[in-house]
Parts: structure tokens; C-alpha cells; sequence
């Protein structure tokens, strides 16, 4: 099956369940002319883990495609944030002071305008970045009349029912009064659709697995 189809098969799948989630395909790993089929077909918003990757594969091709949507759902290092903010619309993957202050320096010195997310480590795994359930809110406050921040984020603990963090996302969201959620993967994207996720991060079930 082509990647076209399977991208179709998805969002009709959410459209079936009432769902009204927008779908980044998370194109991580794959070469252009592997993802082009889909750019070909209508679909802008792909998914990104890395910086550098991501300046390689899409630098160029923004240029000429105004409709393009590159969203960083990975972690970012500050010192790399001049480069996220002159290449990507959208931020999924903000978690820490510091950050915010390299984010909103790189806006001004570029006179660019970006969307972020606050990552939320919703598991309170020491392994995974995003921000305590608990300082959330204090770091949106900070975070708030620096950058526009539209949403929560999160990846769910991988041997723990997705649903019960979807669901404290979605509550904590709605205490800080943000309208977007950034949730779901290829496993569970229904599920978090469901739950209210805004937009879906589905690579494997679109481009299959990476090598």
C-alpha cells in the first residue's frame, strides 16, 4: 500500500470516529524523495526529530513551498535554537526556562513569530524530557508573554495505558486555558484523538518502519 494510502486510511479513521485531529507525519529518518508522494498529494505538515536532519532535507524546499508546516517534535538544545526557529512553524517540545529565553532571543533576532507546545513528562520518567506535571504551570507563566504558547504536548510511559495520560493532559490543558494538544502516535493516535488531541504524530503507520 502507498504512503498516500495509508495517510488516507488514517484520516478517514478519524473522520469515522468523529475525530477532528490534524496529522503531522512524522517523516524523521526519510529522505525527500521518500516522503515526496505526500507533499505531491496535498498533505503539509511533516514531523521532525532532529535539527540538523531536518535543515538538510527541508532548507531548500521551503523556499519554493509556502504551504509547507515543519513541526520539531523531538528535544532541542539551546544552542540550537536560532536554527529551530528560522526553519520550523511549530515547536512541539519546549520544557524549561532557559529554553523559552534561547527561543524568544532567536525570534527577535530573526523577527520571526513561532508556535510551541510545552512538552509534559505526564509518566514522570527521569529518562524523557518535558516539564513536571506539578511545574507546568509555573513555566507556562514564565514562558507565556515570551513566546506563543497553543498547547501541551506528550509521550505517554511505553508500558502504560496511553488513555489515563492523554486524559491529565487534556485536564491540565483546559486549567491553563490552551486550546491544542500535541498527542498520539502510530500506536495509539485514535486513542488520543479521541481524548482531544488537536494534532497526531504518526510516522511508522504512514512510511512504514525505518531502517
Amino acid at each position: 500500500m502507498s504512503i498516500v494510502q495509508n495517510l488516507e486510511n488514517i484520516k478517514k479513521e478519524l473522520i469515522d470516529n468523529n475525530v477532528d485531529s490534524k496529522v503531522i507525519a512524522v517523516s524523521k529518518t526519510f529522505e525527500l524523495s521518500h516522503i515526496r508522494p505526500l507533499i505531491d498529494h496535498g498533505h503539509y505538515i511533516f514531523g521532525e526529530n532532529r535539527v540538523q536532519e531536518a535543515q538538510k532535507k527541508w532548507q531548500e524546499l521551503l523556499t519554493t513551498n509556502e504551504n509547507l508546516n515543519i513541526h520539531l517534535i523531538g528535544g532541542l538544545q539551546t544552542n540550537k535554537a536560532k536554527d529551530a526557529v528560522k526553519l520550523f512553524s511549530c515547536i512541539h517540545s519546549v520544557d524549561r526556562e532557559r529554553l523559552v529565553d534561547a527561543l524568544a532571543v532567536a525570534e527577535q533576532n530573526l523577527n520571526l513569530k513561532r508556535d510551541y507546545f510545552l512538552q509534559v513528562n505526564t509518566g514522570n520518567e527521569e529518562q524523557k524530557s518535558g516539564i513536571n506535571i506539578k511545574q507546568t504551570e509555573q513555566l507556562y507563566h514564565y514562558a507565556k508573554d515570551k513566546l506563543n504558547i497553543i498547547g501541551l504536548m506528550c509521550i505517554p510511559p511505553v508500558d502504560e495505558d496511553s488513555k489515563k495520560h492523554f486524559e491529565i493532559l487534556r485536564e491540565l490543558a483546559k486549567q491553563l486555558n490552551l486550546s491544542e494538544l500535541s498527542m498520539g502516535m502510530s500506536h495509539d493516535y485514535l486513542q488520543a484523538g479521541l481524548a482531544g488531541a488537536t494534532y497526531v504524530r504518526v510516522g511508522s503507520k504512514i512510511f512504514g518502519l525505518r531502517s
